[in-house]
């Protein structure tokens, strides 16, 4: 009786522990959910906060982040100082407001940390985003439920170490983080997210105001 007894013990740890595994999305399920989510997508609105660690120095600032497909973005930013970066799809701009100065490039030639993020809406993939995807246990998620992803974007492997992806369960990407080569990290934090708004080509457009010299090349942020 003993015998059996500890035999259905043993079993039920190992029905147990086996359906405890297989609740665990894999990396490549998660990947999924983030690229169908995003893929339906044709705008996306959000508040962030970017913190830059590195040289020495800490430094925070935040704003409004739009999203657009395909390729536009526009990021506000409006503390502690206010500027402007923004990309149409075919050309960027750097500018601060009452600057005698806004720089321009062409978007295709752009080596920007936030250049990446305009791949999230219409064309997701994750997995080929981000090489050698895998989960990142060592850094904590901002809240229960998410999952910390890494892996090298193609865009920028020769900068960037790896990004870290926190996404939620239902594939809301909430935050990144950066690390370059040079050992300086920033972190992108999204929050109060709107999908599918109404936002005009319009915002994605600069124009020089009088007086203002256009300096094209690097941006040079």
């Amino acid at each position: 009786m003993n015998r059996i007894s500890t035999a259905v013990k043993l079993a039920l740890v190992v029905l147990v522990s086996v359906g405890a595994r297989a609740a665990v999305p894999d990396v490549p399920a998660i990947a999924r959910t983030v690229d169908e989510r995003y893929n339906r997508l044709h705008t996306l609105a959000a508040s962030f906060t970017e913190t830059y660690r590195g040289a020495g120095m800490e430094r925070t600032e935040s704003g409004m982040l739009w999203l657009k497909k395909p390729g536009k973005m526009r990021w506000e930013y409006r503390s502690p100082k206010e500027k402007l970066f923004l990309s149409d799809g075919k050309d960027a701009w750097f500018y601060l407001p009452g600057d005698r100065q806004a720089r321009k490039t062409e978007a295709k030639k752009l080596d920007d940390l936030r250049s990446p993020l305009s791949f999230l809406l219409g064309k997701t993939r994750l997995e080929k985003e981000l090489q050698g995807l895998s989960f990142a246990p060592d850094i904590a998620p901002l809240a229960g439920g998410d999952v910390v992803l890494r892996g090298v974007p193609r865009a920028l492997a020769e900068r960037v170490n790896q990004v870290a992806v926190e996404v939620t369960p239902e594939g809301q990407i909430v935050r990144l983080i950066i690390q370059e080569v040079d050992g300086s990290a920033t972190e992108y934090r999204f929050t109060e997210q709107k999908e599918n708004v109404e936002v005009s080509d319009a915002s994605f457009r600069f124009t020089p105001p009088s007086g203002v010299e256009v300096i094209e090349g690097d941006l040079g942020q």
